[in-house]
């Protein structure tokens, strides 16, 4: 690593869960299930493919997640810039060096969790402010897979983390047997360059409606934020993921106000994945709780602004469970 510190791997587990992290990104590797033998998430068995080919499995990514349009943005009246990492144009996760690219310093390891740490220093990526955050992963009782992420900084800054799993809880090829439910009544309008225009719309009787449980599969790719609310909330219940084929479900938990859904439908990996599994179109699905992309350029969006003497708080859950 350029910091020169060695990644390294943790194995967590409880609540039935047992869990692989890596200090790289804060990545979570493996999660497995007791009674339900393949992965719950897509990853490598070994950490040099993460460096070349990993589209973000598992990382937390940020200090500010999905996009911002142009990498422009203002706090306070004062323009910055940050790095243009998507096609050129646009700014994605955090910047080509965000926080899912990084080797984060593991402050504590006990029996069923971890917390990981990574400091940001003022103008990294084109943000301003000196920002430390911390990661914790626990298993939990129940199948409880959850994670709380804290940050603070000393000036306004963007702060918008979210964690970067591609789910499949069957072990199959792609995840045409999964069927989803989302708490989200209204979606984030993007233009061809998947910016958010500004505008939220009324899922109703559109393909973005996950109001009542359905199929993943669909004829077209699915690469939105769904809108939970207008605002960080307590803990709550914001949707489900479950396999018809396994049986195997994932209930979804987060005080975020939006959740990206993204099915993979780019996705092509060429090393072989967790099990020698080959990851092609749809081999899992993306879902990150987080504030509205863009944030920062809309009015009407959740704030995605931390300031000093603030602590930016996100707490997620997974829990799984086999019918």
């Amino acid at each position: 690593m350029p910091d020169g510190r060695v990644v390294t791997q943790h194995r967590i587990e409880g609540g039935g869960l047992v869990a692989h992290v890596l200090s790289y990104g804060a990545v979570l590797q493996d999660l497995r299930l007791d009674g339900h033998e393949p992965p719950l998430v897509l990853g490598f068995e070994s950490f040099p493919p993460y460096l070349t080919d990993s589209p973000y499995f598992g990382a937390i990514v940020g200090r500010c997640a999905n996009r911002i349009g142009e990498g422009q943005f203002g706090i306070d009246g004062k323009p910055y810039q940050v790095d243009r990492n998507f096609n050129e144009q646009h700014h994605l996760h955090g910047g080509s060096v965000g926080v899912g690219k990084r080797n984060w310093v593991v402050e504590q390891v006990e029996a069923d969790r971890i917390t990981l740490r990574i400091d940001l220093a003022d103008g990294e990526m084109g943000y301003p402010g000196n920002m430390t955050a911390r990661c914790t992963y626990a298993c939990l009782e129940d199948g409880v897979f959850d994670m709380r992420i804290e940050a603070e900084t000393d000036a306004p800054t963007l702060c918008n983390f979210a964690h970067h799993s591609y789910w499949n809880l069957d072990g199959g090829v792609n995840t045409d047997d999964h069927v989803m439910q989302i708490d989200a009544d209204r979606m984030t309008v993007v233009n061809d360059g998947f910016i958010p225009t500004g505008e939220s719309r009324d899922v109703t009787g559109s393909r973005y409606d996950f109001r009542a449980e359905r199929p993943i599969r669909d004829e077209a790719f699915i690469d939105h934020n769904l809108c939970l609310s207008n605002e960080r909330q307590a803990l709550r219940r914001i949707g489900s993921l479950r396999s018809l084929k396994s049986r195997v479900a994932m209930e979804m938990r987060s005080t975020e106000p939006g959740l990206q859904v993204y099915d993979a439908f780019k996705l092509s990996v060429k090393p072989n994945g967790l099990g020698g599994r080959v990851y092609g179109v749809n081999a899992g699905v993306a879902l990150e709780p987080q504030v509205w992309p863009d944030a920062i350029n809309h009015e009407g969006f959740p704030n995605a602004v931390l300031r000093p003497g603030e602590t930016y708080k996100q707490h997620t859950q997974f829990a799984f469970s086999k019918g």
